[in-house]
């Protein structure tokens, strides 16, 4: 069964935390599915650090939901090992900073099988990452690596910012054909939303307006949806309309409906965690720059981290791009 093969009494819509619509995806797609496995550390019996995967192992038991050993380039290596023999697989990486020493495997593997096989062979597997700050963690958790994926081509990256979004993109991702990350805004995980497990969902690299504006516009993925819509709504009391537009898809990017949203507003603002320099908003606003030049009335402007290693906690909200700097950044392009 496809996530567009509806069922005839479906489950209604119910308001879900972000990280129980995870849950909720996985549960379904291993139901729906008996190629799907699920791999990772901690993620059996303890239901993972974050309990994504809760009671998903006493569920379909052990060789469905695997505990692994801490190794990511060797959980990788199954995953594709396992992928090339038919089966789906999802890994956890259990924080953004655990990654890299899978980044070989990713990057040299994962990526290129299909373009090495030359299309004969597809690496159905998703790598699920709880990425991004804001949670008053230690070093090595706190991490936003999405550049330097979507600087390799073969790679899918996306990050919902709703609990719909969270069920279906999951849903989707593993469905396709070709890896994907799945980037998880971790300090979001218990933000609430509607997940319509009915719903027809959409294309899973299409960004959507979260909110409608005139005079800038806001594009964010992941955890800085939220932050945009927040300082939407202090914006409006002051009399400046921002659009806010969840990107969903790092790689590829959706520049179409960026660019429809730039055209009606003539400014734009890319907001994200990860460093603003050689980060995502960098390609966004030269690429926009090409295709609006005579439509921009200001600059595009970026709202990120810095260039520095992730701080220790008790400076991470100086670190993190926040309402303020958010409005901040707004309040220029209006004012060029």
């Amino acid at each position: 069964m496809t996530v567009l093969d509806l069922p005839e009494t479906a489950a209604p819509a119910r308001t879900l935390p972000l990280g129980k619509a995870i849950n909720q995806a996985l549960r379904d797609a291993l139901a729906a599915d008996p190629k799907v496995v699920l791999m990772g550390e901690d993620i059996g019996r303890l239901g993972g650090v974050f309990r994504v995967t809760d009671g998903l192992q006493r569920e379909f038991g052990e060789d469905r939901v695997m505990d692994t050993p801490l190794a990511e380039s060797g959980i990788v290596g199954t995953a594709i090992g396992l992928a090339l023999r038919g089966y789906r697989p999802v890994v956890e990486i259990q924080f953004d900073g655990f990654v890299f020493p899978a980044y070989d495997q990713i990057v040299t593997q994962l990526a290129k099988m299909r373009a090495r096989s030359g299309g004969r062979f597809g690496l159905p597997v998703v790598l699920r990452i709880p990425f991004g700050g804001g949670i008053g963690a230690v070093e090595h958790h706190s991490e936003s690596p999405e550049a330097l994926f979507a600087h390799v081509a073969g790679l899918k990256i996306v990050s919902p910012a709703t609990s719909g979004d969270a069920y279906w993109m999951l849903r989707q991702a593993i469905e396709a054909d070709d890896p994907v990350l799945f980037l998880e805004p971790k300090r979001r995980y218990y933000d609430k939303d509607t997940v319509d497990t009915a719903a027809v969902p959409e294309p899973l690299h299409r960004a959507r307006i979260a909110r409608p504006g005139e005079h800038v516009t806001l594009a964010a993925y992941g955890p800085t949806v939220r932050t945009c819509l927040d300082a939407a709504a202090v914006a409006e009391r002051e009399g400046l309309s921002l659009e806010v537009l969840d990107l969903r898809s790092v790689s590829p990017v959706d520049f179409d409906t960026i660019e429809a949203s730039v055209r009606r507003t003539g400014r734009l603002v890319v907001v994200h965690e990860a460093p603003t320099f050689l980060g995502l908003g960098a390609e966004i606003a030269a690429r926009i720059t090409e295709r609006c030049f005579h439509v921009l009335e200001a600059p595009v402007l970026r709202a990120g981290g810095y260039h520095l290693p992730y701080p220790p906690s008790r400076l991470e909200h100086d670190y993190l791009p926040d309402l303020d700097r958010v409005l901040d950044a707004a309040e220029r392009a209006v004012a060029y």
